[in-house]
């Protein structure tokens, strides 16, 4: 296992840190491994196909839609 070592860390990141940590029940240290696992990922692990498709075409930006008016009519679905 590696060991690195963080030097200039901002007082009030550390704080944050510490918070989010207590947060998720866990040590300063576990905390920042957690997050540093989430960031790099596993380069092994297989892409969501929605989520590379998202990333795809993120960046063209999103498309607002016309809703349609609501008619007031609807059916009441009885289950029992």
């Amino acid at each position: 296992m590696a060991v690195i070592t963080v030097r200039n860390l901002d007082d009030e990141v550390k704080q944050r840190l510490r918070v989010r940590a207590a947060r998720n029940g866990r040590s300063m240290e576990a905390e920042a491994r957690a997050m540093i696992v989430a960031a790099v990922g596993d380069e092994d692990e297989p892409k969501n196909f929605f989520m590379a498709w998202h990333e795809a075409f993120a960046e063209l930006g999103g498309v607002d839609l016309e809703l349609p008016e609501r008619t007031g009519t609807h059916r009441v679905v009885d289950f029992d």
